[in-house]
């Protein structure tokens, strides 16, 4: 079983790469990636796990790219991490994840609403490597009683429309995609039933977008159908995975059994050039 869409505590996951991994293995999963946010953290931690509890490790990320003004996710598989050129571009993300942060931060103070900002910010120093994004504020405003749960300091202050919301600056999904292809890895329009721009994708693709994300939690039978038709017409890799953060989050119950086909990622495999291994 190949679960491709897994976050850890080096993003807004809540368990350590560590403890992901084995989770993994307890599930039955055999290839795994790590897909943090903007941020590559957790790998050197996943990869002693897999080794230990024999499960492959594909080196993964989820980056954030901006199109019309909205967070467009974008997964790279099968990247070098210490490529130098990809360090230098996720370092700039990180920083524009903090700035983001520390500006809501301002915002919700201005709405009666303090957080600690430097315990918030403390958590997730520069040099860590570790990302930080509106997850670690929704924690932060239930830790100071300003809200029941994430979902509620999403829906009420952080959401895009609400008060506290702050935009992002990015790159665009083209530029993403390129510095996944020279980071050696594919790049896989995350989770596409959420973003709602289908009449996008093929400018995605002529851009360089190298598959789309076809099984994951958010898409039903048919939202799965649909993309797979579109990934066979643009002649698309197709990826999938559950998209896990946490227990009792609303992807917990696709560990496991949100899977991708075996087929589609040999395909991935020999898109980024590698051998496919034997089954």
């Amino acid at each position: 079983m190949i679960d491709l869409h897994l976050h850890t505590t080096a993003s807004d996951g809540r368990l350590a790469p560590e403890a992901l991994v084995a989770r993994a293995a307890g599930l039955g999963l055999t290839i795994i990636s790590l897909t943090d946010h903007d941020t590559t953290a957790g790998l050197a931690e996943a990869t002693a796990a897999a080794t230990q509890h024999g499960v492959r490790l594909v080196p993964g990320i989820e980056i954030t790219a901006v199109e019309r003004g909205r967070d467009v996710h974008v997964l790279g598989y099968f990247i070098d991490p210490d490529h130098a050129p990809f360090v230098v571009f996720l370092d700039a993300q990180r920083e524009d994840r903090r700035r983001r942060v520390e500006t809501m931060i301002a915002r919700l103070a201005e709405l009666g609403m303090p957080l600690d900002g430097e315990r918030l910010l403390g958590s997730v120093a520069p040099g860590s490597g570790r990302a930080i994004g509106r997850p670690h504020v929704a924690d932060a405003l239930v830790a100071a009683g300003h809200a029941a749960d994430r979902g509620d300091a999403f829906d009420r202050f952080i959401a895009e429309g609400r008060p506290a919301f702050v935009p992002r600056r990015g790159a665009s999904v083209g530029e993403v995609a390129a510095i996944v292809r020279a980071a050696g890895g594919v790049a896989s329009l995350a989770h596409p039933g959420l973003m709602r721009l289908d009449d996008a994708i093929p400018g995605f693709v002529a851009d360089g977008l190298t598959a789309i994300e076809v099984w994951h939690s958010d898409h039903d039978a048919e939202a799965t159908a649909h993309y797979e038709a579109i990934a066979r017409g643009l002649g698309l890799g197709m990826s999938g995975g559950s998209d896990f953060h946490a227990d009792h989050s609303h992807h917990a119950s696709g560990f496991g059994s949100v899977t991708l086909p075996r087929h589609a990622f040999e395909d991935l495999e020999s898109r980024a050039g590698l051998t496919a291994r034997p089954r």
